[in-house]
């Protein structure tokens, strides 16, 4: 009689549990999410104070020569706005509209202002996400190198190019960069997202790249890539140049540490010894200034885009300000806030989960 054989075990292997985020863990993300909220907060509310701070008629800025030649168009809106109830229910409905992605109309394109935002920010989105990419890669990665050959050649030659990085103007890099690659060797295309003729892929994410990607369009996606890499590499340029800098000196804090010294001792590789203890307890100050860096990208591309005419929030920023497009404005202005808070949570979150001291602060 043969017995019978044991039940199969269905209690997981001790190498492959899925790990529960802690609670100080949760806590801390449950204090960061209510700041964010909060901040959100304070930002509308600073945005509606200076848009009731604004000289003029709101409806008037809004429906532009309509609300001159139309009374009903401005009793619409008025209506539609809360513009003639007292400002705390003005405030609430502006939250309402908020909420539902009403920014009013902007008075250069006669569209709504988040169509239009919908539009030129997966531009702007796609050349910083790139640049972003570009600088931490090459920034962490100089930054250890010079401080793993501290005070020799290698560590002087990468702190003058650092130096350089920071030092030189975004613009005037951007116009030595198309002067260079594009009019005196032809390496890479001067303008645009696309060349002329090419149509973009099936509007997925708004990211040219991506969509080309996501559609199996690879004659369209290598023509985006060629457009993207020299205004993503110009603004890469500066962001280089400070996250070495900022590497550098975060890793040469924490390189002789005990601990660092105690892994040398045992015998472990430099170059582990380099990526899992040096590096993981530098990268507080390095995730820091990363996400600053990449949300100054998200905001700040006016100039290279103007040069290398890419069509993005900047460029369309600019022209709403010199058009004096109040909605517009408004709008560009959430959005940047947005990004920054944003980023900020993110990097707190990234705080927490490099250094989990940070957790229970």
């Amino acid at each position: 009689m043969t017995s019978a054989a044991p039940a199969a075990s269905h209690e997981p292997k001790p190498g492959r549990r899925l790990r529960l985020p802690s609670r100080p863990f949760l806590r801390f993300l449950g204090r960061r999410l209510a700041a964010l909220i909060l901040l959100g907060l304070g930002i509308t509310f600073v945005a509606f104070v200076l848009t009731e701070l604004v000289p003029g008629d709101p409806a008037a800025a809004n429906l532009g020569q309509r609300a001159i030649a139309d009374p009903a168009a401005v009793r619409a809106f008025r209506e539609h706005y809360g513009l003639d109830k007292p400002l705390p229910v003005q405030y609430a409905l502006y939250l309402e509209h908020l909420v539902t992605g009403d920014l009013g109309q902007s008075e250069q394109s006669h569209r709504p202002v988040k169509t239009d935002l919908s539009e030129f920010v997966p531009a702007t989105a796609e050349l910083a996400v790139t640049s972003i990419l570009i600088a931490f890669v090459l920034g962490i990665t100089l930054g250890v190198v010079a401080a793993v050959r501290r005070n020799r050649l290698t560590d002087q030659v990468l702190r003058v190019i650092s130096l350089g990085g920071i030092s030189m103007p975004t613009f005037w890099l951007a116009l030595v960069a198309l002067y260079v690659f594009f009019f005196k060797l032809g390496w890479v295309p001067g303008s645009g997202r696309l060349d002329p003729g090419v149509l973009p892929a099936p509007h997925v994410t708004g990211l040219y790249t991506v969509d080309a990607l996501l559609a199996g369009q690879f004659d369209v996606l290598s023509t985006a890539l060629q457009h993207l890499i020299l205004p993503a590499s110009v603004l890469a340029a500066y962001n280089v140049g400070l996250l070495t800098r900022f590497t550098r000196s975060a890793v040469l804090e924490v390189i002789n540490n005990d601990y660092v010294q105690a892994a040398r001792a045992k015998g472990l590789p430099e170059r582990t010894i380099v990526l899992r203890h040096v590096l993981r307890a530098a990268l507080p100050p390095i995730i820091t200034v990363g996400g600053l860096a990449f949300a100054n990208v998200m905001t700040g591309t006016v100039l290279v885009e103007s040069i290398f005419a890419w069509p993005g929030i900047g460029q369309y920023a600019f022209h709403s300000a010199t058009t004096l497009d109040l909605p517009a404005i408004m709008g560009v202005s959430l959005f940047v806030a947005i990004v920054y808070i944003v980023v900020n949570f993110f990097v707190d979150v990234l705080y927490g989960v490099v250094d989990p001291r940070i957790r229970v602060a």
